[in-house]
């Protein structure tokens, strides 16, 4: 096991196994090549997370030095690429962006008097039994924070992991701009000891809906990254943060699956971005809040598409921007999002929770820290779903992205696609529509170098290519 520190921030990374992993984390497009839809009848809205108490709990700490963790088994890796409509970010809480935990979550509410100026320790009774979720919470949790959010007469609540001593603080973009409706929020930071500061915010990336805020604190302790590339479905996920301002919560589960696909309405996605969304009824990429809350203007501007781990250990509002962690306390991922199986009314944790991807996640939030933005990969087609050969029909499942034209001068075109070319795989993760295409190729960072496979004529081709930087 060694450690690395990529501007300061601690790796934890096992030896990797004999066997290459199966897929690659990858990214990027423009809108334009996320061309087409999934059915409508399988989508659901997608809405931001509000309470209307704006509480704010307390935070994790640490009882006693980390316990020796359990081994995990090793398992065989596998993933899957998937499209999943109806998506809910999975983090603001607050009054002014939907209404209140009450609608949210079926009529129960959470006393503010409860949730406020407690700092909640992880508690160990019985250090003899102490099991691989007690040994994980205790090593993570006092590098999770919970981060309050203002202005604009409007507030929320999230989380976020402490990336450094220097104080930067890794969260969701949708957490410091109140889901988008804020370019200037007044930020509040509560350690997990129960301190107080005031953050500024370094930068946001809406693309990858990751931010980063930054503390002028002593005495921080910097959470240990993982290798997401290592994940196995199966393994231990333990999800950290302050859902319904709860801060210290602590559940778990396993990986569900891996390269996950998923849509979120975006938070501040410029006008002309490549990622805008096909004009179709109900498609679930607009943030869709309960009933009575006005949707921002911002919000009907596009969605963007992310590669996700997903996730059965609860995730809910207020997680957004908190950690994912295996059995050794060390962070796997971002917590963003949750599926949603009806209306906005009804939303809440149903076993399907995702996560940004440590690694990616990383590299974006060095780019911010170190040059003010981060990068996405750019390859310059517009793309369709491609059906079967044995399609019976609309209802096929789609086997790539069909290539529909290529820009002049972009990437593609410099390697050589040609319209009707069906892209596959992309940096070892496999492409089954336009939306696992754009997620593939905007987690590169541009002037990467990725293998792109294809059909052409029906027979597989290979080809490197340089991907550009996309815009927005």
């Amino acid at each position: 096991m060694t450690d690395d520190n990529l501007h300061g921030f601690e790796r934890n990374i096992p030896p990797r196994p004999q066997t290459p992993p199966s897929h690659v984390w990858a990214d990027s497009s423009r809108p334009d090549e996320g061309n087409g839809g999934p059915p409508t009848a399988e989508q659901s809205h997608t809405a931001a997370y509000d309470d209307g108490s704006h509480s704010s709990g307390g935070f994790y700490g640490s009882a006693l030095p980390p316990a020796a963790l359990p081994q995990q088994r090793d398992k065989k890796r596998f993933g899957t690429a998937t499209f999943v409509s109806g998506v809910l970010i999975a983090g603001l809480i607050g009054g002014g962006v939907v209404a209140g935990a009450d609608q949210l979550l079926g009529g129960e509410t959470v006393t503010p008097a409860a949730t406020t100026g407690q700092s909640q320790s992880v508690v160990v009774n019985d250090t003899e039994s102490v099991n691989e979720v007690t040994g994980a919470a205790v090593k993570a949790s006092p590098s999770v924070v919970t981060i309050a959010v203002s202005g604009a007469g409007s507030g929320g609540s999230g989380s976020g992991i402490v990336l450094d001593d220097e104080g930067h603080i890794l969260t969701n973009t949708h957490v410091v701009t109140l889901g988008g409706q804020v370019s200037d929020a007044a930020v509040e930071v509560r350690t997990s000891d129960g301190r107080v500061f005031p953050a500024e915010i370094v930068g946001t990336d809406p693309l990858s809906d990751l931010a980063v805020i930054k503390v002028d604190a002593p005495d921080l302790q910097p959470a240990t990254l993982a290798d997401s590339d290592a994940l196995n479905v199966g393994d231990t996920a333990i999800a950290i943060g302050a859902p319904l301002g709860l801060s210290g919560t602590v559940t778990d589960g396993i990986i569900s699956t891996l390269n996950r696909t998923i849509s979120v309405a975006s938070s501040a996605v410029p006008e002309e971005s490549a990622d805008a969304a096909p004009e179709q009824e109900g498609d679930g990429f607009n943030f869709l809040p309960p009933e009575g809350t006005e949707v921002p203007q911002n919000q009907a501007q596009g969605s963007i598409y992310l590669n996700v781990i997903q996730t059965d250990a609860a995730i809910n509002q207020g997680n957004s921007g908190g950690a994912l962690v295996d059995g050794q306390g060390n962070v796997i991922g971002v917590n963003v999002a949750i599926a949603s199986a009806g209306s906005a009314e009804s939303t809440g944790n149903i076993g399907v929770g995702f996560s940004i991807p440590i690694n990616y996640a990383e590299r974006v939030a060095r780019e911010i820290i170190e040059e003010g933005s981060a990068s996405h990969g750019f390859l310059g087609v517009s793309v369709s779903p491609s059906a079967s050969e044995n399609s019976s029909g609309d209802t096929s499942f789609s086997v790539g992205a069909e290539v529909a034209g290529v820009e002049p001068g972009s990437p593609a075109a410099s390697a050589g696609f040609q319209e009707g070319d069906v892209i596959t795989n992309v940096a070892g993760r496999q492409i089954t529509d336009p939306r696992d295409l754009t997620a593939a190729v905007r987690m590169q960072a541009a002037g990467d170098t990725v293998s792109v496979e294809f059909l052409r004529n029906g027979e597989t081709q290979t080809v490197d290519v340089t991907v550009g930087q996309a815009e927005g």
